[in-house]
């Protein structure tokens, strides 16, 4: 079969079979024009191939993909600088590549934190670092100091139990947010600032309403967990950041709005660095940001007889707000003022108490948390008062010798009258669960359904209305799926996803070829279901 390909102005055949795959072309390319091409710890050369306007990958076949007799594919020489690192997402289970300069090695991990932040918007007290091998790294530390090298994988790891409120923030999901809220007071405010901080970088309207419906404010720093407010001098920088400066960093205008008209103190408020959301938004180059921020700063608040500038009319407040903190009562001062952790509180000490960091599930946080609740010895005062009956009843047995020994009663009048208490009340539970069946009987329909059907062969199904869209990805993928690990569904959609690249193809041509790779792909499996030794199972086609 002859192909033509395209490459830097010239128009050249090639004869190639139509079941080589797109791997076997580049190399005949390559030797063809002589094309160099290298890949080291810096950086890739390489070749790609269009068709139908899809990049297309090496594991696939011409056939497969549709390139017929005499096509042309155009051909370019990339070149791609390699990521200094990557971070697995315990969150997402996804995998962020920090595109820098190698200089990076010999920064601190702090200045590691601040980038991966910006990628995947999570506050940086939410989230720890740590090495392939499991150790925790700390910001005041170098890179160097723990012998990570170029293309090094961390992993990202958050609070226990924290996994899916956060992956429910990162969906914008007010339902699954409410759901995973913590119980405990100080660590249900810390997560209402976290869910604007997130919905803030996002730009998701309905859950910065929830947020702010909450209590959280925008001008508000996120700050740390409460089992980590005992050790100010060793926290980040950017716990100071607010979800103002969240949104001006990711230019989330219509954030911005809903933030300056809750609170216009928002305007001046500065992060660590001293730089305001103006600043920030012009440093980022969001231009429609920073003409809206700049139009507020330069504008005026109109009141009966006077005209105020912006910037003189957050003065006034911030001092307004000030002098009512200082009126307040004493209890609430002094609780507002109260710094670190409290006599009876949760703290978290690196590297002596044991990790609270480590991505574990919502259910298997409250497990573990219920389980070192089981054992509990009583009260001191209680159990005082159970050596002294004892010595009592003691001294006043009389002296019999040869008699067995009578212990006293296990339960004395309070015992007993607790059990009976508790006695009572389930045998209330019994009843109100009856009660409750009957209710639930008295409902059923009187008429008796039919009989089973014990007929052997299975009936067609009728459908009153045109199939929908699930019933068509499901009847077209299903025999591709016994050994890809997905769901019909969810397979159909991964490759009509792949096939949709093809944009010059109409859309029963993407799906026949979204079709072909689908069967192709389960060829390339073992008959034990795994992968070949040479196959990426991140880049695994379906």
């Amino acid at each position: 079969m002859r192909i033509f390909i395209a490459f830097e102005g010239s128009f050249e055949p090639f004869d190639v079979s139509a079941d080589a795959t797109v791997e076997t072309v580049k190399l005949m390319i390559k030797d063809h024009f002589h094309i160099p091409l290298s890949e080291d710890k810096q950086g890739t050369r390489y070749l790609e191939l269009m068709y139908a306007g899809a990049a297309l990958k090496d594991s696939w076949s011409l056939a497969d993909i549709g390139v017929s007799f005499c096509s042309t594919l155009k051909c370019s020489v990339k070149e791609e600088d390699k990521p200094a690192l990557y971070v697995f997402n315990a969150v997402t289970q996804e995998t962020m590549a920090i595109i820098e300069s190698t200089s990076l090695l010999g920064k601190k991990v702090c200045d590691l934190r601040t980038l991966v932040t910006l990628r995947c918007g999570f506050p940086v007290s939410v989230y720890c670092l740590r090495t392939p091998e499991g150790v925790e790294l700390y910001d005041c530390n170098s890179l160097g100091d723990y012998g990570i090298e170029l293309g090094t994988t961390l992993r990202l790891d958050v609070w226990d139990g924290w996994k899916e409120f956060l992956m429910g923030c990162l969906l914008g999901q007010k339902m699954k947010v409410e759901r995973y809220l913590a119980k405990e007071e100080p660590v249900l405010k810390y997560q209402r600032r976290v869910v604007l901080y997130i919905a803030a970088f996002h730009g998701y309207i309905e859950l910065t309403e929830w947020a702010l419906k909450q209590g959280a404010r925008p001008h508000e720093a996120v700050g740390v967990h409460p089992y980590r407010a005992w050790c100010q001098e060793a926290l980040h920088a950017d716990v100071s950041k607010c979800p103002i400066h969240a949104a001006a960093e990711a230019g989330q205008l219509l954030i911005l709005k809903a933030f300056v008209h809750c609170s216009v103190l928002c305007l001046e408020c500065t992060n660590a660095a001293g730089h305001t959301p103006l600043t920030i938004a012009f440093k980022h180059r969001h231009k429609d940001c920073v003409l809206y921020l700049l139009s507020k700063m330069w504008s005026t608040v109109s009141f009966p007889k006077i005209s105020v500038p912006m910037r003189i009319y957050i003065k006034i407040k911030q001092w307004v707000l000030r002098a009512q903190s200082r009126s307040l009562p004493r209890s609430q001062l002094c609780g507002r003022r109260l710094l670190g952790a409290k006599v009876g509180d949760a703290v978290m000490v690196d590297g002596f108490t044991e990790p609270k960091m480590t991505s574990r599930s919502w259910h298997q946080a409250e497990s573990k948390h219920s389980r070192s609740t089981l054992h509990k010895l009583p009260p001191l005062q209680e159990r005082a008062q159970g050596r002294k009956a004892v010595h009592s009843w003691a001294s006043s047995q009389p002296d019999t010798k040869g008699q067995p020994l009578q212990f006293p009663p296990l339960m004395n009048a309070n015992l007993s009258s607790v059990l009976q208490h508790s006695q009572q009340q389930s045998q209330k539970k019994a009843a109100a669960r009856k009660k409750e069946k009957l209710i639930k009987n008295a409902y059923l329909p009187e008429v008796p359904l039919p009989a089973v059907s014990r007929v052997g062969y299975s009936h067609p199904s009728f459908y009153y209305a045109t199939p929908s869209a699930d019933f068509f990805l499901r009847a077209s993928f299903a025999p591709f799926t016994q050994h890809s690990g997905r769901t019909p569904r969810e397979n159909a959609i991964y490759c009509l996803a792949t096939a949709s690249a093809f944009k010059e193809k109409r859309w029963l041509q993407q799906l026949g070829i979204a079709r072909v790779l689908a069967k192709k792909s389960i060829s390339n499996l073992t008959p034990q279901g795994g992968l070949r030794a040479r196959e990426n199972p991140a880049g695994t086609l379906l």
